[in-house]
């Protein structure tokens, strides 16, 4: 069998060209193709087709109506309900405000004003006639709603801070009790005590109404005891110092607001209690 023979020097470049890999080497196998990658280098930005697309958002036409309907009527229902308790509120707050003011212009229990209606009462025109006729200089008088109000001052009435009454108290109380008989003979009469805002004096007294209370009583016991009025037709209320006539805030004032109030109603009380 013939042989091949390469010469010397050709089967050196041989040699080079296959270690070198040139890409003219008549003897290189050609690497076959790989499926195209989509990785991109850093920083550039993939083409939006390729990316995820977002959920799509859903639409209200996809909603039953039933559901819609529903959810509406109950919504309705709700403010109907809450319309209808507002109403109620308001109902009930006018009628207790109706009672309070009933209540501030009658100014005696249920039982004494249903006595005094079977007996008779003034009305609120005679009242305020009858009130010009009262002579009881440095007395301030005064017409409130349905009721006349005599503020009396406790200056002039007690020792200060206590309940004992002044020589000129007496006087000033009998001069006032027959003033109320002359003009307003077996009315209803309130003896209301009030006072300041400042400390108490005297330290045996627990709390301002304390002090109106002992007040107001030592008033109805010298009306009951010393003139024409009968205990069934007075009653007594401590206010302390939550019923003010003018500011605290000088001397004067506060000598004003320390005052034992005759309230004169329009009802008449039972005779021979």
């Amino acid at each position: 069998m013939a042989q091949l023979h390469i010469p010397v020097a050709c089967s050196g470049l041989l040699g080079l060209l296959l270690a070198a890999g040139c890409a003219t080497n008549p003897f290189r196998t050609a690497t076959p193709a790989g499926p195209p990658t989509l990785t991109l280098p850093p920083g550039v930005a993939a083409p939006a087709h390729t990316l995820p697309q977002a959920a799509a958002a859903p639409s209200y036409a996809d909603i039953d109506g039933r559901q819609l309907a529903a959810s509406l009527e109950r919504s309705r229902q709700e403010t109907q309900l809450m319309q209808d308790e507002i109403a109620a509120l308001r109902d009930q707050l006018a009628s207790t405000s109706t009672q309070l003011a009933q209540t501030r212009a009658a100014g005696m229990p249920a039982t004494s004003a249903a006595a005094a209606t079977a007996t008779g009462v003034a009305p609120a025109t005679t009242m305020q006639s009858a009130m010009k006729d009262l002579a009881l200089p440095g007395i301030d008088v005064r017409f409130d709603g349905a009721v006349v109000r005599l503020d009396v001052p406790a200056d002039k009435l007690f020792e200060q801070g206590t309940a004992n009454l002044l020589p000129g108290g007496v006087a000033l109380l009998t001069l006032v009790s027959g003033e109320l008989e002359r003009v307003f003979p077996g009315h209803f009469i309130g003896i209301e005590g009030h006072i300041d805002t400042e400390p108490l004096v005297n330290v045996s007294w627990g709390s301002p109404h304390q002090l109106t209370a002992a007040r107001a009583a030592t008033v109805f016991e010298f009306l009951t005891t010393r003139t024409k009025m009968r205990a069934g037709q007075l009653f007594l209320v401590a206010h302390g110092s939550n019923h003010p006539l003018v500011s605290n805030a000088t001397a004067a004032g506060r000598a004003r607001n320390r005052r034992v109030e005759l309230v004169v109603y329009p009802e008449h009380a039972p005779a021979g209690d």
